[in-house]
């Protein structure tokens, strides 16, 4: 099995059985996200306590990819300072936006999702859970 075969497999579970894939009647933060272009859409749950990411979960419908990349974001944030979240959340994007940004060697199954580099359209899907998270971290989402 090739390297590419093993990244498409754990995409594929992560779509068919997502991980934290419930509304979160105690989140302390929550937000809302679309991709109108391939139907993608998102809430994030996020429960913080003293600024720590306690616990994140996702509801909504989305392409194989989207769906994935929320359930890889969830199990990759859960537990992290808010201010390391924040962080990992921005340079994930940033890595898969920019193809010149080079590529850690701690990516673990996040590692999985950069074949979008590839397809730009794609971006778009693998992203809108990690903008979705940041904009519930915003203020006025809180």
């Amino acid at each position: 099995m090739s390297l590419q075969d093993i990244y498409q497999e754990i995409l594929l579970a992560h779509n068919r059985n997502p991980n934290h894939f419930e509304s979160m009647p105690d989140a302390t933060h929550q937000a809302y996200g679309s991709n109108p272009l391939c139907g993608d859409e998102v809430t994030i749950f996020v429960k913080i306590e003293n600024e720590v990411v306690k616990a994140v979960s996702f509801t909504g419908e989305g392409c194989a990819i989207c769906k994935a990349s929320s359930s890889l974001m969830t199990d990759t944030l859960c537990g992290l300072s808010l201010s390391n979240a924040i962080g990992k959340t921005q340079q994930f994007i940033q890595l898969l936006s920019d193809t010149s940004t080079p590529i850690p060697n701690d990516l673990g199954e996040l590692e999985a999702l950069l074949g979008v580099r590839k397809f730009p359209a794609r971006l778009k899907c693998a992203t809108l859970a990690w903008h979705t998270f940041l904009k519930a971290m915003t203020d006025e989402h809180r």
